[in-house]
């Protein structure tokens, strides 16, 4: 007599082809919850363009919820009179990584400097500290917010502290791929679980997508085409040039290629490596790759299915692998699966700046 598999078979089997790679698929785990005063004022400070140099832009200004909390563009706009060379990433679950932006320059567990450079960076939000607390000291509605959260004044320090407490929780919730790992063998359509079996066999997904992020979190050069825009338009060669000198790449001036990693560590098997993304809400965060590339997950798909592209450091992971139609569609309906509940939240009423006593500003 065939015995029945119990529910908490089902990720342990789940992980059987994909242990070989990395680990196996499993539900994304909670997040320490941030002290909720912090969070209501990191929501504040999110939409405030107060926080910028020009107070003209804010984090929503790439990240909004309405897009999948990136912007929706191939290349994203910089700073007011510039433009940047990279796509947005979306801020959901970017409290999970262990290295962020593309290039892995910063460190994932230290979500405050990692505010702190989008705030300063110059083609970012291009604000000084020393102006962004004395903006919010201003306005008695912050000065209130931050006495509940931080029993103190408005500083940058708080600033940071209190943005990165907002961010822990644009979290995936409620992901059909989630239901099923726990053992709702019903979160899944016939399809998205033959795009499942795909993902974590013959299209070999799970080798750099795994465990619960969906993503290795290491760097791989895939041979993905070069965005012409980079280099066609002179506000975002200027910025692509600036930001690499900045960096200390050498003979930056010269490049006609994103070095990727390379800029980081100047390493020559680092050039063209970027960090894995997560595939969470991947339905939800078009345009895809490091240069918005790739428009749709259909032309992903299509892009893996033909081995990739050319790359000198081109990663041996990446094979032709001859995926007919209906694998291809199969594949694209398990993607689908890994977006859970919209994360939206609204803009607030954004508080006026009012006339302060002298000696209480």
């Amino acid at each position: 007599m065939r015995r029945r598999l119990t529910s908490w078979c089902i990720p342990l089997l789940l992980g059987a082809a994909s242990m070989a790679w990395g680990q196996a698929l499993q539900p994304l785990p909670p997040i320490e919850a941030p002290k909720a005063e912090q969070v209501e004022l990191g929501k504040y400070l999110f939409f405030e363009p107060r926080l910028s140099g020009d107070g003209g832009v804010s984090c929503d200004t790439c990240h909004d919820p309405a897009t999948g909390w990136g912007d929706g563009k191939a290349l994203s706009t910089g700073y007011p009179g510039s433009e940047y060379f990279r796509n947005a990433q979306t801020l959901l679950n970017a409290a999970y990584y262990k290295r962020n932006y593309w290039d892995g320059r910063m460190a994932g567990s230290d979500l405050p400097t990692l505010v702190r450079d989008h705030l300063t960076e110059a083609h970012f939000m291009q604000v000084d500290g020393r102006l962004l607390a004395e903006r919010l000291k201003q306005v008695p509605e912050y000065v209130e917010l931050f006495q509940k959260a931080f029993s103190g004044e408005p500083t940058f320090g708080r600033t940071l502290t209190a943005v990165a407490a907002f961010l822990k929780t644009i979290t995936s919730r409620n992901a059909p791929i989630d239901r099923y790992l726990r053992g709702d063998r019903s979160a899944l359509s016939a399809e998205a679980k033959e795009g499942l079996a795909l993902f974590q066999g013959k299209a070999g997904c799970a080798q750099c997508h795994n465990g619960a992020l969906l993503s290795d979190q290491k760097f791989h050069a895939l041979g993905v085409p070069e965005n012409p825009d980079i280099f066609a338009d002179p506000f975002r060669h200027i910025t692509f040039r600036r930001f690499f000198r900045t960096l200390g790449a050498p003979n930056a001036e010269n490049y006609r290629e994103e070095p990727g990693l390379y800029g980081v560590t100047k390493e020559k098997a680092d050039w063209g490596k970027f960090r894995t993304p997560s595939l969470r809400e991947v339905s939800r965060t078009a345009p895809y790759m490091h240069n918005g590339s790739l428009a749709t997950l259909e032309d992903v798909v299509a892009f893996y299915d033909r081995g990739g592209g050319q790359h000198r450091n081109k990663s041996p992971l990446l094979k032709p692998l001859g995926l007919t139609a209906g694998e291809k569609q199969a594949l694209v309906e398990f993607l689908k699966s890994l977006a859970g509940d919209p994360v939206i939240v609204e803009r607030p009423e954004l508080p006026d700046y009012k006339p302060q006593k002298l000696g209480q500003n």
